[in-house]
C-alpha cells in the first residue's frame, strides 16, 4: 500500500509539473497574439472604439500607445516591439521606411484631417483666419498652444499655415510647444493658454474647448495619416487587424470623430 501511495504521489508531481512547463509555454505565446498598434496621438477617440469594435467580432485584442508621430517614429527606431504604426503625417512614417521598419507594399494613406484655432469654450469669440490676422493681438500676453513645431505633426502643419498666411513672425516668440496635439490641446481647455492650433478632430472630442476659426485647406500640406504593417511584427493576427483598418466598418468610426476617409 506504500508503495502505492508513493507512486501515485510521484505521478501527481510529475503531471504537476508537466501543466507547469505547458502554462510557461503557452502562455507567453498567447499574450503576443495581441496586436500592438503605435498610433498617432490624435488618433484616439476614433481608434479605441474601432478597436472594442474590432474585439467584440475577433475575440482579439488589441493594446495602442498613443503619442506624437515623432515621439513614435523614434520608439520604433529603438526597437520597440509593435505590429502597426499609424502616423499623423507623410514625414514621419517616410522616416520609418528609410529605416527598413515597415513591410513592403504595406503603407496605404487612410485619413485625413483639418487643423483649427481653438479657444477656451467660455471665452471664444470667432475670427476669420486669413492674410493679415493679427494673431498676436488676439493672445495678449498669453501664449499660442500646439505641437512642437520641428518633430511634432500638428505642429508642423501649424507653423506651415501660420506661414503662408504671413502670420508666424508676429507669433514666433509666443508659442507653448506641446509635446503632441491633445497636450496642445490641454493646455488651453485647462485656460493655461488663451489659444491653441489642434486638430479639428481633437477640438470635437473636448467640450472644454470651442473652435473659433479653420485654417484655409491650401495653407498648409494636406493632413494625412498612413498606416503600415512593420517587418518586425511576427504576430498572426496583425494582417487581418490591419485589413480591418482599412474597412468600411472601421472607417465609420472615424467618420464619426470627424475624419475623412481617404481610400
Amino acid at each position: 500500500m506504500a508503495h502505492r501511495h508513493s507512486w501515485i504521489k510521484l505521478l501527481g508531481a510529475a503531471i504537476s509539473v508537466l501543466w507547469l512547463s505547458f502554462t510557461a509555454v503557452t502562455a507567453p505565446a498567447y499574450a503576443a497574439d495581441k496586436v500592438t498598434v503605435f498610433a498617432a496621438a490624435s488618433l484616439k477617440n476614433a481608434l479605441d472604439n474601432a478597436n472594442a469594435a474590432w474585439t467584440k467580432e475577433s475575440g482579439n485584442e488589441v493594446v495602442v500607445s498613443y503619442a506624437a508621430s515623432s515621439a513614435l517614429a523614434k520608439q520604433l527606431e529603438s526597437g520597440a516591439p509593435a505590429d502597426i504604426f499609424i502616423s499623423a503625417d507623410l514625414d514621419w512614417m517616410d522616416y520609418v521606411a528609410k529605416k527598413q521598419l515597415i513591410k513592403e507594399g504595406s503603407c496605404v494613406n487612410l485619413f485625413g484631417n483639418s487643423i483649427v484655432l481653438v479657444a477656451a469654450k467660455d471665452k471664444a469669440q470667432p475670427v476669420k483666419i486669413e492674410k493679415g490676422l493679427d494673431l498676436a493681438a488676439l493672445l495678449g500676453d498669453g501664449r499660442l498652444a500646439m505641437g512642437e513645431v520641428k518633430s511634432v505633426p500638428a505642429g508642423k502643419y501649424g507653423k506651415a499655415a501660420l506661414e503662408s498666411l504671413g502670420i508666424w513672425p508676429s507669433v514666433e516668440n509666443k508659442i507653448a510647444g506641446a509635446e503632441s496635439v491633445r497636450a496642445a490641446l490641454a493646455l488651453v481647455s485647462r485656460g493655461e493658454a488663451p489659444l491653441g492650433i489642434v486638430y479639428q478632430t481633437d477640438a470635437a472630442a473636448d467640450t472644454g474647448v470651442a473652435v473659433i476659426g479653420t485654417f484655409p485647406a491650401d495653407s498648409h500640406p494636406p493632413i494625412i495619416y498612413p498606416a503600415a504593417l512593420l517587418t518586425s511584427s511576427s504576430n498572426p493576427n496583425a494582417s487581418a487587424y490591419f485589413e480591418f483598418l482599412k474597412s468600411a466598418k472601421a472607417a465609420a468610426f472615424f467618420e464619426h470623430e470627424g475624419f475623412t476617409v481617404l481610400k
